[in-house]
């Protein structure tokens, strides 16, 4: 395996590249800068509650299996990867005119966010429109270049790519959009609608985590956001599914730790990624 390891992301390829998968994981940066953490109104742990912690662990290893893993080191506290770079919030970053009307820049979870979960506000007042655009340029082109470089090359080499965005969701996050009596998903996969992944793809993932025991849903209350806009083009075979995984499965939410099960669970992950990248029978394909 080879790994590149630069601010802005960790790249690690497969020693003999066996499946046109793609796994990144764009939430689950945890390098807090000590510069960042002096900005802010939060304490340490309230600020990594919009964090997809531990993510990339649960994947670390699909480069092993003959995928390749690119993970975000920035925090999404710090700046989001799966938003669009120009998906700047007046109500966080000086000089920015009032935009169209956009509901993830109104929650204040634009691309510098204004927020953490619950609504907690990350800064006293605004930053620089000069600081926003150094977010953008060391951290957020720079992932980009590289997960655009990384399904390319997959395209090129297999006729086709299958980007697994992987991200985790609270747990009542599930429970609120869930009706009462009705089992609640521990997964849920967007494709949005259809628009992002062949409709032989998203079975086949779903078949992958439902044979490993787990409940999945389709596209609510999570449909896929930028990085499934940006890059799913089914009709050019460019597939991307976006997962989100219950962090109550793995993780304590209050004090961002492993459960003393953590292992156990990566293990059937692991499963999970072993059917994706080498299924047995039918390879992953367009339809």
């Amino acid at each position: 395996m080879t790994r590149t390891e630069t601010e802005a992301y960790v790249l690690t390829q497969p020693a003999r590249r066996i499946s046109p998968l793609i796994f990144a994981s764009p939430h689950s940066g945890s390098d807090y800068s000590p510069d960042f953490l002096g900005q802010v109104v939060l304490d340490r742990r309230a600020i990594r509650s919009s964090e997809d912690a531990f993510v990339d662990r649960l994947l670390d290893m699909a480069p092993a299996m003959g995928a390749p893993l690119l993970a975000a080191r920035a925090p999404r506290a710090f700046v989001d990867l799966n938003r669009a770079a120009d998906e700047l919030d007046p109500g966080v970053i000086e000089g920015i005119a009032r935009v169209p009307h956009n509901p993830r820049i109104s929650s204040g979870l634009g691309v510098i966010p204004r927020v953490v979960a619950g609504g907690r506000a990350i800064y006293r007042g605004k930053l620089p429109l000069a600081e926003a655009e150094a977010r953008l340029r060391r951290f957020w082109h720079p992932y980009h270049r590289a997960l655009a470089a990384l399904v390319e090359e997959t395209r090129a080499a297999f006729g086709q790519a299958v980007l697994i965005d992987c991200h985790s969701m609270p747990h009542e996050a599930i429970e609120a959009h869930t009706r009462p009596g009705q089992p609640r998903p521990e997964v849920v996969l967007g494709d949005r609608y259809g628009a992002t992944a062949g409709r032989e793809v998203m079975d086949r993932v779903e078949a992958a985590f439902a044979g490993a025991g787990l409940r999945v849903g389709r596209n609510s209350p999570f449909a896929g956001a930028y990085v499934a806009q940006a890059y799913g083009r089914p009709s050019r075979g460019v597939h991307v599914v976006q997962v989100e995984i219950d962090r109550a499965l793995y993780m304590d939410e209050v004090r961002v730790e492993p459960l003393a099960g953590f292992e156990g669970f990566r293990e059937l992950i692991s499963g999970v990624v072993a059917e994706l990248v080498q299924p047995p029978g039918v390879a992953l394909a367009a339809e």
